[in-house]
């Protein structure tokens, strides 16, 4: 038997021993009331989303790095039209509708409730191959001269469209989805999509691709359609149209960033593009969000996520306009 001393050493180093681990126990659970796991660590669930071709690509890359911070997380996006995008969103078919215009009064009653996300803008095309394509590119498109094309129907060829000596007629091709990038493309004439003339192809690669294959078709793309995310330049095939935006018949220094998608991209954010056709594409919700997914997915997309915006060949919003969307939520 142990001397009572060492008895007594021993039931001490035990007391003492268990009060560690009970004051251990009591630090750790302070530091958890203290700093809860937010539920947005723990995130699981289906996201859907459907809209705008122009805020696809950008919705796609979000998609993928939010999911790798929340690999229970299952998100579906489909691309459709602005039009589909705000239907299915107030209609509650998907819990985000991606919108590539401003929100009308009349949807807002309906419950559409939208976060300015990024910006971009849409950027007349022409075939590569245009038999005018040099005089195109030096010189440039008038505003006045994209609306006789496009809504008085008065340039029936490029002669008449640009200074030119081309006889050539021009096929004039539009969108036939109800759709941001028509919507805006109206827009910088003072219309309406459904007053654009020409031929109607569904979708911004069906509109690309019908430009690509006529080598008289002039039509409209949001920039993300108009060149390629991995050379950064315009899509082999089609070439952007400068816009003549001081009307002197030809193409300025300052009016020549259309090479590489970054240029653009940089343009657009100075100022330098005009708006329209430059605009802010947003999510749409059906009124104000409650499902913790979504109220994390557009939180994260406007903070953490703006990291990927030019990567993907958008524009940032300003720093005080984040701030208003995220107070939003």
């Amino acid at each position: 038997m142990r001397p009572k001393k060492d008895r007594i050493l021993i039931h001490y180093k035990k007391m003492k021993s268990k009060t560690i681990v009970y004051q251990a126990g009591l630090f750790m659970l302070g530091f958890m009331m203290l700093n809860p796991v937010k539920a947005q660590d723990k995130l699981q669930g289906k996201l859907s989303l459907s809209g705008a071709w122009a805020l696809y690509p950008m919705a796609v890359k979000w998609a993928e790095e939010f999911k790798k911070l929340h690999p229970d997380v299952k998100i579906d996006i489909s691309a459709g039209g602005a039009g589909k995008g705000l239907t299915d969103a107030v209609s509650g078919l998907v819990d985000i509708g991606m919108v590539s215009r401003e929100i009308y009064p009349e949807e807002v009653k309906k419950g559409a409730y939208s976060f300015a996300m990024v910006k971009d803008a849409v950027v007349p095309v022409v075939n590569a191959s245009n038999p005018a394509i040099q005089d195109i590119l030096a010189k440039g498109l008038k505003r006045e001269a994209a609306n006789n094309i496009w809504i008085t129907g008065k340039a029936k060829s490029w002669s008449q469209a640009v200074a030119t000596s081309s006889k050539a007629p021009i096929h004039v091709y539009t969108r036939s989805d109800a759709c941001g990038a028509a919507e805006t493309w109206a827009k910088y004439f003072g219309k309406k999509q459904e007053d654009l003339l020409g031929s109607g192809v569904y979708g911004d690669p069906g509109l690309a691709l019908a430009v690509k294959k006529d080598p008289l078709g002039i039509g409209f793309n949001n920039i993300g359609y108009a060149y390629d995310h991995n050379t950064r330049r315009q899509i082999q095939g089609i070439r952007v149209v400068p816009l003549d935006l001081n009307n002197n018949g030809k193409i300025d220094a300052n009016e020549n960033f259309y090479n590489t998608i970054d240029a653009i991209v940089e343009a657009i954010a100075q100022g330098q593009y005009p708006s329209p056709p430059a605009r802010d594409l947003y999510f749409v919700t059906k009124n104000k969000p409650q499902k913790p997914i979504v109220k994390e997915f557009i939180r994260w997309a406007l903070t953490e996520g703006q990291k990927y915006v030019n990567e993907a060949g958008y524009i940032n919003l300003s720093n005080e306009k984040l701030k208003t969307e995220i107070s939003k939520l």
